[in-house]
């Protein structure tokens, strides 16, 4: 490992074990409810992006993904008793093996056709949902939050923590995938794909391995979604604002870089947080919306990327 690497790695256990110490001082439970969804945007923020960012693919479709980690979890909730970390699982391998399947029969769509499809699953996957009833169809059901968790003085907590060790997970991946060569081949396609191909690089098999990740992920992120918020329905595990948080997250904070989703889901989640609370929950989806749109036309690299731009006139 280099050595950047093992500073990244001595920053990730740092970073864990101040959130551990975090539970340890707070006791405000809802600082806890507001932290885990901060922390669930860097995973699916995190997610876009391995496709998104790094290929160039604009995923649509993040609810779609979610929500499937959301209702394997509900599925083995009642039907097993299955523990969380089974639910992690399992919803990670199902919702990355929808990956895989979309990418096959879209993948060869591109620009806003292959972003019309992954809409189109969100839509078909809720309509299949809403008409389930053994997960509660379209009424939602009630998921019994465990009333203790080990460590920890309460289950809210435990998910706090849990949700931050899968935020370190997903950005390691994304680390991973952009210092080798996999990440090449991502920046190959997204630069020029006919030219990538030109050159020998597969790109069909990247592309698939990037959807294939990217769903993992999204699918992890919605796995502690019923404990966390003891009721789910379509509404909820399908809300459009996963959707457009898990794009303009990157795009504030920078698409080409790992780092670039951590610091926009941090800011804008924030943001929401303190909007939710100090104005009105309604406000979340404008916050969103005006930023986006003046990153989009005034720092289209994001905020990693003016940070770049300025270190390298200063080094100049």
């Amino acid at each position: 490992m280099s050595v950047k690497g093992r500073s990244l790695l001595v920053l990730a256990v740092l970073f864990l074990a101040g959130l551990f110490a975090f539970t340890r001082f707070v006791e405000n439970r809802y600082i806890f409810f507001a932290a885990y969804v901060v922390l669930q945007y860097i995973v699916l923020a995190t997610a876009w992006n391995i496709l998104g960012g790094y290929t160039g693919y604009v995923n649509f479709g993040t609810g779609a993904f979610f929500a499937l980690g959301v209702y394997s979890s509900v599925f083995l909730i009642q039907m097993f008793r299955a523990p969380l970390l089974v639910q992690i699982a399992t919803g990670g391998v199902v919702a990355g093996l929808l990956g895989l399947g979309l990418g096959y029969l879209t993948l060869r769509l591109r620009g806003t056709f292959f972003s019309i499809a992954t809409l189109a699953l969100a839509v078909v996957l809720q309509t299949f949902v809403i008409n389930w009833e053994y997960v509660g169809g379209a009424k939602g059901t009630t998921v019994l939050r465990p009333a203790h968790a080990p460590f920890f003085n309460n289950y809210i907590e435990f998910l706090f923590m849990v949700m931050g060790c899968l935020a370190v997970g997903s950005v390691a991946i994304a680390w991973f995938i952009e210092h080798s060569r996999i990440g090449r081949g991502f920046a190959a396609i997204r630069d020029n794909e006919e030219a990538a191909e030109c050159t020998g690089v597969p790109t069909l098999k990247l592309k698939l391995l990037a959807t294939t990740i990217s769903g993992c992920l999204m699918g992890v992120a919605g796995t502690p979604f019923p404990y966390y918020l003891s009721f789910v329905d379509p509404d909820s595990a399908f809300n459009l604002s996963y959707a457009l948080n898990s794009l303009a997250m990157p795009v504030v904070g920078g698409t080409t870089t790992w780092l670039g989703p951590v610091v926009g889901a941090v800011l804008l989640g924030t943001a929401q947080q303190l909007a939710t609370v100090t104005i009105s929950s309604e406000l979340n989806i404008l916050i969103v919306g005006v930023v986006l749109v003046l990153f989009v036309v005034l720092a289209p690299k994001g905020i990693v990327g003016l940070v770049q731009q300025f270190v390298q006139r200063r080094r100049a």
